[in-house]
This record gives C-alpha cells, sequence and structure tokens, in this order.
C-alpha cells in the first residue's frame, strides 16, 4: 500500500474514533449529569481518562473481530483492503455525525459493522460467499440481546438497590456514598466502552495490516477522548434526561448494569452497542418507577435510529466504493 494510502486510511480511522467519542461520551456519565451528581466539564475528563484506559487495555478483543470477523482484511490484495477500510470508515463516520447532530444516541459498532459489509459487497471480485455471514448473524443476534438484556439487569439490580441501598447506608452518609457509587460506576462504563468501541475506530486498519494492535488501540484511543472533549456534550443531554427523569440511585443502577452489559461481550470479542445497552437499563429501571417516568416519543426516535444505522452506514459505503472504482478503477 502506497504511503498517500496509508496516510489517507490513518486520517479517516482518527475521523471515525473522534465521531465514536462525540457520540457515545453520552453513554458513560449520561445518567450522571442528567441526576445532577457531575457537572459536564467533569464527566467529560473523567469518560476520556477511563474510556482510553479501556481501550489500551481490552481494545484488542474485539479489533480481531471487526478487522477479520466479518470480510478477512488479511486476505484481499493491497489496494482492495485500501479501498474497502477508507471507504467502510467513512460511510460509518458520516452516518453517526449526522446522529450526533441530531443528539441521537446510535450505535457506533453497528455503524461500523454495516459500513464493512457494504464495501465488502461492493467490491469488485469478491463473492457474497466471502462476507462472513455467520459472524455478521451471531453479532446481529447479540444487537437484539443488548438492550433487552441491560433492561433486564437494570430492572432487577434497581429493585434490589432499593431495598438495599437504605438498610445497608447510613442515613447521614447516604447522599455522600451514593455520589461516589454513580462516579465509580460512570468510570466503569468508560472503561467498558472503549474496550469494546475502540474497535469501530482502528479495527479495520489492524486487519488490513496498516497498523499493528497496540497502535491501532492508541490511536483509536485518543481520536475517541478529541471527540470526547469537542462534541461530547450533545447526545449527553439526551441520555441525562431525555428518557427519563433520573434520581441519583436509579443513575446509579444504569450504569452498573450497563457496565456488566457491554463488559461480558466485550471478553467475547462481540460488538455491541453501549448505546443500546444505556439505553435498555434506563428503560427497563424506569419500567420499575412506571411507564409515566419514561419519554416514549425520544424512546421511538432513538429506536428508529438504531434500526437504520447498519443499512444506512452500508448503503453510504456500497455507493462509496462503487464510485471510487468507477473513478480510479487501479488504486494503489
Amino acid at each position: 500500500m502506497s504511503t498517500m494510502m496509508i496516510v489517507a486510511s490513518v486520517l479517516m480511522a482518527i475521523g471515525v474514533g473522534w465521531s465514536i467519542g462525540a457520540n457515545d461520551a453520552a453513554n458513560s456519565m449520561g445518567t450522571a449529569v442528567g441526576s445532577r451528581v457531575l457537572t459536564l466539564r467533569q464527566a467529560i475528563v473523567l469518560i476520556a481518562v477511563f474510556g482510553f484506559l479501556g481501550a489500551f487495555l481490552q481494545g484488542a478483543h474485539v479489533s480481531k473481530t471487526i478487522g477479520k470477523g466479518i470480510v478477512d482484511m488479511s486476505a484481499l490484495a493491497a489496494a482492495d483492503a485500501s479501498r474497502v477500510a477508507l471507504t467502510a470508515m467513512l460511510g460509518a463516520c458520516l452516518w453517526v455525525v449526522a446522529a450526533t447532530y441530531w443528539k441521537m444516541p446510535i450505535s457506533t459498532s453497528h455503524s461500523i459493522v454495516g459500513a464493512v459489509a457494504g464495501a465488502g459487497l461492493a467490491l469488485p471480485g469478491l463473492p457474497a460467499s466471502e462476507i462472513q455471514w455467520g459472524v455478521l448473524r451471531g453479532i446481529f443476534v447479540c444487537w437484539l440481546l443488548t438492550p433487552a438484556g441491560a433492561a433486564v439487569i437494570g430492572y432487577i439490580l434497581y429493585i434490589a438497590m432499593r431495598w438495599l441501598y437504605p438498610r445497608l447506608v447510613p442515613r447521614r452518609y447516604y447522599r455522600r456514598t451514593l455520589r461516589w457509587l454513580i462516579i465509580l460506576s460512570g468510570c466503569y462504563v468508560a472503561f467498558s466502552w472503549g474496550a469494546n468501541d475502540v474497535a469501530n475506530a482502528t479495527g479495520i486498519l489492524m486487519g488490513a495490516g496498516v497498523l499493528s494492535a497496540n497502535v491501532s488501540v492508541i490511536l483509536g484511543g485518543a481520536a475517541i477522548v478529541v471527540g470526547i472533549v469537542t462534541w461530547g456534550h450533545k447526545v449527553i443531554e439526551t441520555i441525562g434526561s431525555g428518557i427519563a427523569q433520573m434520581v441519583p440511585l436509579m443513575a446509579f443502577t444504569a450504569q452498573l448494569a450497563s457496565a456488566i452489559n457491554v463488559h461480558v461481550y466485550t471478553v467475547m470479542g462481540v460488538p455491541v452497542s453501549t448505546s443500546h445497552s444505556i439505553v435498555g437499563a434506563i428503560f427497563g429501571i424506569g419500567l420499575v418507577q412506571g411507564m409515566r417516568v419514561v419519554n416514549l416519543r425520544i424512546l421511538r426516535e432513538i429506536v428508529v435510529c438504531w434500526v437504520a444505522t447498519p443499512f444506512t452506514s452500508g448503503l453510504l459505503s456500497f455507493v462509496v466504493l462503487k464510485i471510487s472504482v468507477w473513478l480510479w478503477p487501479s488504486l494503489q
């Protein structure tokens, strides 16, 4: 692969990482901001630190799935691998940026998976059988289970916490202890999010052999941090108070349920959505309080964006790759 193509691929990966940080920052601390435990600035600093740690320490698990599990980039010719990598990242980035502008918490995992599949299908000479449909089916099943599992965990944990917390914590320490629990659980969400989502930025470059595993997670983690700091506030507003009005105990339980849910999938190497997980957890907890606290209009809009995400990013990357083949038949 030429130097120019490597530079273009790396810059595009940085763009994807930036868009991930901008959209998904809310998944870690949005509930803490919504319940007024943390200010927006405090939340952004903690997300940046622990999101980067998760990417650096455990980001390689899901990177392998993104890089080789859907379309085996290492098996393609260098020019084809670079073309798929560039167009997939562009398609994913465009959709994530648009959703962030609309303040919608979408799945960046869904976006990059759909974009890789779309680019692979558009690549001339690559039969559809080379797309790992079995892997895609497995990922799709996990996508369905992610919000449902988080809702169940959140529902059960919140019922338990409402009964246990007043009995375990002395009244005079109630608010202070709960504040620290919210902060710690938010850091756990940020860590598990960074570990799972860094692959969406640079996993495809690792699979194509452009970057090593260590370099890819460091670069992706740094790009995500920039996205958090510069534009992460937009979706935090939706997660923090748009879906349901959160009190501190609800915020802690939602974050803990979401973090547990995502971390399990991360260890398994499955790219899932922290957006789906935190929204599912908030919904499950909202059910305990009663449907009156859940904003069903916002929830419907989020679900529509969820469903549209893999298809939209896949279509974008499919069209972009076809155009690139027409304009530059021999990409080097």
